[in-house]
């Protein structure tokens, strides 16, 4: 997080807490449930951003819950968003919309419920959501590209594994984008939606290398496709690829060591939602004059628009560190 993020969220905690403090009493209560709604549960980012919200929810004696489905599926996210507004009304939400013109109708009938809503990771800026905490994923893809152009030294085919409807990744493509307008012999020669699924990502690596297709570089966009692309060049003995990844699911970083990834950008997913779930709590006991203000808008709002939880760039040469020093991954 950025000096700059330390101390808004500073600022937003003092500002936050100072009744607590003068209430008397717990300022919780068992009442009190915090819920992360996102797609991909199952898989490791989504599970350390689950033990983020679990950390902060335990720390406050609160109950809390990470809901969705385990692919990815926006309109089954649409629905588990839902339900958890049927259930009764949540203390806070924090959500990554898989697709966010599906979630908006959504987001925007628990703000006008009175719930505070907060996106994580991926954002739905059209909504009425309260703010956005995540990585600067225009920023994100322009590291990833300087390590490609490095990589080829200027000059190369690229394959690039995403799902163009989530905005985060659009965003990454699009620092990905302006990087390679100044190496002229950089191409993107094919951009894949991989649905979700990472066997998209398998059977397409596996059709470019058995076809001896002139590709120099493959980039995802996502954690799930790189693990996928990694395997295949090892079943194929393909050396000389540039493979740079996304986030730090095990086997990108087994990878990494192996020499199969150049580099992975990891993001912060426990961050996202343990600070996350700090301000949903804060909002909760300190309730806004009207969630459906835009404060992003208010030269004068009691919130940032934007939280940067920072990235790190991890290679050969500080992977080993990384899988030494970090629980969970």
């Amino acid at each position: 997080m950025s000096r700059k993020n330390v101390l808004l969220y500073s600022v937003l905690v003092s500002a936050l807490a100072l009744p607590l403090l003068n209430c008397g009493g717990s300022a919780h209560d068992a009442t009190e449930a915090y819920y992360l709604v996102t797609v991909n549960t199952k898989i490791p980012y989504w599970q350390n951003a689950a033990a983020g919200l679990q950390q902060a929810a335990t720390e406050f004696k609160v109950k809390w819950e990470t809901v969705g489905p385990e692919t990815y599926d926006p309109q089954a996210q649409k629905r588990a968003f839902q339900k958890v507004l049927s259930q009764g009304k949540p203390s806070g939400i924090l959500v990554s919309p898989a697709d966010p013109e599906v979630l908006k109708p959504e987001i925007d009938a628990a703000i006008a419920q009175g719930i505070p809503v907060i996106t994580i990771d991926s954002d739905a800026p059209a909504s009425n959501r309260l703010l956005f905490i995540g990585t600067k994923n225009y920023d994100a893809g322009q590291l990833g590209a300087s390590v490609v152009a490095k990589q080829l030294q200027g000059k190369g085919n690229v394959v690039v594994f995403t799902m163009p409807g989530q905005a985060n990744l659009k965003e990454r493509l699009h620092g990905y984008e302006q990087v390679f307008r100044g190496y002229p012999g950089i191409r993107i020669v094919e951009v894949i939606d991989i649905k979700g699924d990472p066997t998209i990502a398998f059977d397409r690596t596996t059709q470019i290398v058995s076809k001896n297709t002139p590709v120099d570089a493959f980039v995802c966009l996502e954690a799930q496709s790189c693990p996928e692309v990694a395997e295949v060049l090892s079943r194929k003995q393909i050396k000389g690829k540039t493979v740079v990844a996304m986030d730090t699911d095990p086997r990108t970083l087994e990878a990494i060591q192996k020499g199969l990834i150049a580099a992975t950008i990891a993001q912060k997913p426990f961050t996202m939602a343990y600070f996350g779930t700090q301000v949903l709590d804060m909002l909760h006991h300190r309730k806004l004059p009207s969630l459906e203000i835009n404060w992003s808008q208010d030269n004068r709002s009691p919130l940032p628009s934007f939280i940067d939880t920072g990235t790190t760039l991890i290679d050969k040469d500080n992977v080993d560190a990384f899988v030494t020093t970090t629980p969970g991954k």
